[in-house]
């Protein structure tokens, strides 16, 4: 008899765990669903991006063996994630740890946005995932090859959910990925760690220091660790003498990019200065439309939650989001404004590009997003299948708005290699213990080559050597009616280097060799440089190695 009665406890026992194992693996299923769902729209949004070599566009350079280097001159803009690939390809290769940043930007940006849901509900949490992993903002910014600024950009949630918990360790693991991107990544997180900081109390905060200390409190801590982690790039920015001109905020002001012109644009999350950033049909009546509407459900359910039960990030979320708008009009509807404050300090430059500042109003749209798709009430333990329907509706919704950013937004993101050309006058330049820099012709910023699909990209000589490279960063931006923007040179060495170039051919070898110039690349057939020893000719590149000034 006790056999039996012990057999049924057993059974009990056994019968008790079993729905409670499985509540936790539906549990762990779950909070692993947005990041899931990130991995997947990554999947779709680069797809042949992911074969085999480096996937090159605009600021998107990677390049075989890169090397360690320290900042150079001029802005540090590549600081330090230039250095992290490089260590990184130390352990893994170089188109591996690509493929994975890439995809962890989608996996990081929508498992964030789903953490910073105020519902236990799996269909709320994500909808906002796929929002921000799949946007106007982000797609443009990807097909711009801004991959770092979009660390920051997918690392944001995560920022703002640590800056309302409190914790400096929580904050500085959140801060991570805007770290490793640089100085662009870590502005569009600043603003809204630091609005969350100071209208957040953080939870275990001491309650003799009354809320207003406590709030002052975390936003210093929240200053300091920012700016420790920014001292990477900002040192290097503050000693290089770089310098900024004002036509620049011109040439990067925000632009229309479908029929509800600029304001409409910024709304939808468009709107980036370079034409050939948005994705295919992104202008037509049916997306513009489409992302208004889905920006109206957005503000209103987040505005929503507010009357609800607002989650502690709520104001310092709304105040960067509003921020972060009125910035990215600023260059559009109050240009001398921008001029004015450039002029009067280098260090306003950033805002020129106004649109990068829609970051946090991208969150606040995902989150709200979320909350419209929550219900009117709290919400009930087992869905209604109208819930799910309309959370199902909601994940859907911003792929079927941009479609053609999926498979590489057609066509415009590719993965390539480079010619073995390249690896071989980087190991004749990167093996010479002489010091000097190296000088990248044509004197342009950009290339666009045809084993690259005619792609434009930045000059990847900016990346291969272990030296200094001199190259022209002076930008030529074309407007819409016609006509170009010059946007002077940054560096003060390429404007001395420029000044040789213009002069006497003849003269050009000693004079660049005076400025500390070692070699000269360039590509032939275009303008051949006279002057100097050609240790290496092909058909794409050919490399001059100067002699030491007399």
């Amino acid at each position: 008899m006790r056999d039996m009665r012990t057999e049924r406890v057993k059974a009990a026992r056994w019968f008790a765990l079993g729905p409670s194992r499985e509540r936790r693996g539906m549990a762990a299923a779950e909070a692993a669903a947005p990041a899931v769902l990130g991995l997947l729209l990554g999947l779709l949004a680069l797809g042949p991006a992911l074969g085999p070599g480096f996937v090159l566009r605009y600021d998107m350079v990677f390049v075989p063996d890169p090397p360690l280097t320290l900042p150079g001159q001029g802005f540090p803009r590549a600081v330090p994630s230039d250095l992290v690939v490089a260590l990184l390809s130390r352990v893994v290769p170089e188109q591996v740890v690509q493929k994975a940043i890439l995809l962890g930007i989608f996996v990081l940006a929508a498992s964030g946005a789903a953490a910073l849901v105020p519902s236990g509900r799996l269909g709320p949490r994500l909808a906002a995932a796929a929002f921000y992993a799949w946007n106007a903002y982000l797609a443009q910014r990807f097909l711009l090859g801004q991959w770092a600024l979009l660390l920051g950009v997918a690392g944001l949630p995560w920022a703002v959910r640590a800056a309302a918990l409190g914790g400096r360790l929580r904050l500085v693991a959140a801060l991570l990925p805007a770290a490793v991107g640089g100085f662009q990544a870590m502005l569009v997180s600043a603003p809204a760690v630091l609005a969350t900081a100071a209208t957040a109390r953080p939870r275990g905060s001491a309650p003799a220091l009354g809320p207003v200390s406590s709030r002052v409190r975390a936003t210093g801590e929240a200053a300091l660790i920012l700016g420790g982690l920014s001292l990477p790039w900002l040192v290097p920015a503050l000693l290089s003498g770089a310098t900024t001109d004002p036509a620049g905020v011109d040439a990067f002001a925000a632009r229309a990019d479908g029929p509800f012109g600029v304001l409409g644009s910024l709304l939808g999350l468009g709107g980036i200065w370079n034409a050939h950033a948005t994705v295919p049909g992104q202008g037509s009546w049916w997306s513009g439309g489409v992302r208004l509407v889905l920006a109206a459900v957005a503000v209103w359910g987040f505005v929503r939650l507010r009357r609800r039960d607002a989650p502690p990030y709520w104001t310092g979320l709304a105040v960067a989001a509003g921020a972060g708008l009125v910035i990215a009009c600023l260059g559009v509807f109050a240009p001398g404004l921008v001029k004015a404050l450039i002029v009067e300090w280098p260090g306003f430059g950033p805002i020129r590009d106004g649109q990068l500042h829609l970051a946090p109003f991208a969150l606040l749209q995902a989150v709200g997003l979320a909350s419209a798709v929550m219900g009117p009430a709290p919400a009930p333990v087992a869905p209604r299948p109208a819930s799910w329907i309309t959370g199902a509706v909601a994940v859907v919704a911003p792929v079927l708005v941009l479609p053609t950013f999926a498979l590489g937004a057609f066509g415009r993101l590719a993965a390539v290699d480079y010619p073995d050309e390249w690896r071989r006058v980087q190991a004749i330049v990167n093996a010479d213990p002489a010091p000097g820099a190296l000088l990248s012709l044509p004197w342009g910023a950009h290339r666009a080559f045809r084993w690259n699909g005619g792609r434009v990209i930045l000059d990847p000589a900016t990346k291969a050597f272990a030296r200094r490279v001199i190259w022209n960063d002076e930008l030529l931006v074309g407007l819409p009616g016609g006509g170009r923007i010059r946007v002077a040179a940054e560096d003060p060495l390429v404007v001395r280097a420029a000044t040789v170039l213009r002069g006497r051919p003849e003269g050009r070898a000693a004079a660049l060799a005076r400025l500390g110039v070692r070699y000269v690349l360039e590509h032939p057939g275009e303008n051949v440089f006279a002057g100097g020893v050609t240790v290496f000719h092909g058909r794409e590149l050919r490399l001059v190695r100067l002699d030491p000034p007399s």
